[in-house]
């Protein structure tokens, strides 16, 4: 990937996983023996990205230092998060503006989303670099959705202009700090980036995700993290964008 501007990843890993389980952060959960972490780091280095900033909850860095220990690349800064996502993606963003000033282009990544395709990190890139202020990658949404009313009712929605989207999102730098401190000061919840950034005004591009982007969020989806880790190695990986009719 031939991009001037520097890059970096930002990977959130500091929460704590309730819902999945276990005595560890999410982040630490083993998937083939490795923590997820581990895996979504390889394989940011693998779409191209050589520095990443791991935003981890504060009393955890040694456990996050022992499990990165072997990691070649990215090159790695653990930075401390905050109570909430959007609390740890500010900590990360303030440690970017010190740590890496040249960096005009920011990948925000989350720990539990540990099988990210590297083709799809670097269809992220390649569009924020070409100019987009804000993409995120997602996929074509193949369950019948319904939106539950107030009144305890149900209302069909068209699946066909729906989409769900996963990370990397890939954001200019500068915009990405502003929509945070934007965000931070209305006191607006968001529930990703791209979200903080439509706060102000911004278009959100989309490309094309992968379907072993899953995040890791109850103890099934290990089991299907396994099952499609052990395919990627059995099978030649296609890079190719996946269709939205599939």
């Amino acid at each position: 990937m031939n991009n001037p501007e520097p890059v970096v990843a930002l990977v959130v890993a500091a929460g704590s996983g309730v819902r999945l389980g276990g005595a560890v952060p999410k982040a630490l959960r083993l998937l083939d023996g490795e923590p997820l972490v581990l895996h979504a780091l390889r394989r940011l280095a693998a779409g191209g990205i050589d520095r990443a900033v791991v935003v981890i909850r504060p009393d955890e860095r040694e456990r996050f230092d022992r499990a990165l220990t072997d990691l070649e690349r990215p090159t790695v800064d653990l930075v401390a998060g905050g109570a909430e996502r959007q609390d740890s993606v500010r900590a990360g963003l303030d440690f970017l503006a010190e740590a890496v000033p040249t960096a005009r282009i920011v990948l925000v990544h989350d720990a539990a989303r540990p099988l990210v395709d590297p083709a799809t990190v670097r269809r992220v890139v390649s569009a924020v670099a070409a100019g987009a202020p804000a993409v995120v990658p997602a996929v074509a949404v193949v369950d019948t959705i319904r939106q539950r009313e107030p009144d305890g009712s149900s209302v069909g929605l068209d699946r066909s202009r729906l989409m769900a989207v996963q990370t990397p999102q890939g954001f200019d730098l500068d915009l990405l700090r502003r929509a945070h401190a934007a965000v931070a000061a209305d006191g607006v919840g968001v529930t990703d980036d791209a979200g903080a950034c439509e706060h102000l005004g911004t278009v959100v591009t989309t490309v094309p995700g992968s379907p072993t982007g899953l995040k890791i969020t109850h103890r099934d989806d290990l089991v299907v993290a396994e099952a499609l880790l052990r395919a990627s190695t059995a099978a030649p990986s296609n890079t190719a964008a996946p269709s939205d009719q599939e």
